[in-house]
């Protein structure tokens, strides 16, 4: 819901998860804050609110925050049950004060999964992305001068769908959003982006096979079509991603086993 006055100050209540570790238990506690700029963002307003916290003599809530330009994708948090809040194809850094009306109760919480655990209020562990990265997110051949970047011509419609998914932050909206906490469509655009060059190719096979197994051996669930994912994405990164990453894992799969030493130091997969 969009503020009716978006000049005048309003004020909120918002209900913030707090726990103070990962072993510890948490709860959702009440702060109301009042006379709130409309043309804050949210974590504008959350600094606001531990300004408030620290002159009372109590613990701020701890949140993750880089660029706040919705580019690093750390500020990820659930706004009223949704990853980054209402509005589409934003981060939580991107949500202003104004998407709520003058007394609202706005629930923030972390995003929740198996896979990121809690470290503190609104802090999760999103590690387990790294790890799938570095299973498979690189590619071994020279691209350091311009010469090597433009001897080969790409089509402009796969330059396109690469740069689409090379657009993924990492934020993790798309697990947090899967009732599975299926980390699909981040993996997705992580093998999409460099299958879809020819500098990529060398790796493809080996990249799809060790990425799929690494995310499940963290822990993130199966995915069953819901688009969630999709919708969640700050960046509107599309789940037609995924089905392009399945035929790649298949063909992978088969070549694999026609020619195991093709894939080698890959593995099994979902």
């Amino acid at each position: 819901m969009v503020a009716e006055n978006t000049t005048q100050p309003i004020s909120l209540t918002l209900r913030v998860w707090r726990q103070a570790g990962p072993n510890e238990p948490g709860a959702f506690v009440e702060y109301r804050s009042a006379n709130l700029n409309p043309a804050m963002s949210f974590l504008e307003m959350l600094d606001v609110v531990n300004d408030e916290l620290t002159i009372k003599g109590e613990e701020p809530i701890a949140f993750a925050h880089d660029c706040r330009e919705g580019i690093c994708g750390t500020c990820s948090c659930t706004i009223n049950g949704k990853p980054h809040g209402p509005g589409t194809g934003i981060a939580t850094c991107q949500l202003y004060v104004r998407s709520f009306r003058d007394g609202d109760v706005v629930t923030v919480e972390p995003f929740r999964a198996r896979a990121f655990p809690v470290i503190k209020d609104l802090i999760t562990d999103r590690s387990a992305f790294d790890k799938i990265q570095a299973a498979g997110g690189f590619i071994t051949a020279r691209t350091g001068s311009a010469p090597d970047a433009n001897a080969t011509p790409v089509p402009k419609p796969d330059a396109d769908l690469a740069m689409d998914a090379a657009s993924c932050i990492s934020c993790g909206a798309c697990v947090a959003a899967c009732k599975n906490a299926s980390a699909m469509l981040f993996v997705a655009a992580k093998v999409s982006h460099l299958g879809l060059l020819p500098q990529g190719q060398a790796e493809r096979d080996r990249r799809v096979l060790a990425m799929v197994r690494t995310m499940d051996e963290l822990g993130f669930g199966n995915c069953t079509n819901y688009y969630e994912c999709s919708a969640a994405c700050p960046k509107l990164i599309s789940h037609d991603f995924i089905a392009r990453m399945n035929r790649d894992y298949l063909k992978a799969m088969f070549r694999s086993s026609l020619s195991p030493e093709s894939a080698s130091g890959a593995g099994g997969g979902a």
